[in-house]
């Protein structure tokens, strides 16, 4: 199969070996998203003397504390772009595994015991044919050997695309867009994954949800995020 159908690298989308997941050449122009972050939502700052990044300054965020991969820029928008719209589930491995590289041990230590992925609308998925939250937290569940709920958080209103938005249009075009379901598991630390972190308003409105079903500490990790402004 890999003959017939070889991976791709997900930055440039040329054919790897199975075991290079990102060419060489690619990981030289991306940027992970590394220290100092913000001690909060895990965005880089630029001064290593901030222990936070303005927007978590300024607010209150219902998890516990977020992870992300890279930078959200150049070819890593790209590269989601293509994992998002056209088709490229196949990337959700390879973030995962970059994901498992970096975190697996802190998310030992947290204790995390299952992965939620944000999810889509039932018309949007059905319009997109799959969710690329939930791809990437089957991959990244099968690496852990952590089991992955897709059925436990719905999205039950349709919302406008959060990238229109400004933060305070965000946060209630969000307000009450999620709810859990009764097939709710009694956990205490859950990791919730999507593909990028802007200004955390998903993340909050999903964290909120499970809160209220009785989730005690609520952590999330994305592939791209933005840098402190």
């Amino acid at each position: 199969m890999d003959l017939l159908y070889p991976p791709r690298c997900p930055i440039c989308d040329k054919a790897v070996l199975p075991e290079e997941g990102i060419c060489a050449a690619c990981r030289k122009k991306i940027r992970p998203a590394a220290e100092p972050a913000c001690m909060k939502c895990g965005k880089p700052l630029a001064d290593s003397r901030q222990e936070y990044c303005a927007d978590c300054r300024r607010k209150k965020h219902a998890f516990v504390q977020g992870k992300a991969l890279w930078v959200y820029e150049k070819e890593v928008k790209k590269s989601i772009y293509r994992f998002k719209y056209q088709d490229r589930r196949e990337y959700a491995k390879v973030y995962a595994q970059e994901i498992a590289a970096r975190y697996e041990k802190y998310l030992k230590d947290r204790r995390i015991e299952a992965i939620i992925p944000i999810p889509l609308h039932k018309k949007r998925k059905r319009k997109r044919g799959y969710n690329q939250a939930e791809l990437l937290a089957g991959e990244l569940g099968n690496i852990l050997g952590l089991p992955v709920y897709t059925d436990v958080l719905v999205r039950v209103r349709d919302t406008k695309p959060q990238k229109t938005l400004d933060d305070a249009e965000r946060k209630n075009n969000l307000k009450e867009a999620f709810k859990t379901t009764e097939n709710i598991v009694q956990l205490n630390y859950i990791l919730v994954v999507d593909d990028i972190y802007t200004t955390g308003s998903t993340l909050d409105a999903a964290a909120s949800a499970l809160a209220k079903a009785g989730v005690a500490e609520v952590y999330t990790c994305c592939i791209g995020i933005g840098i402190d402004s």
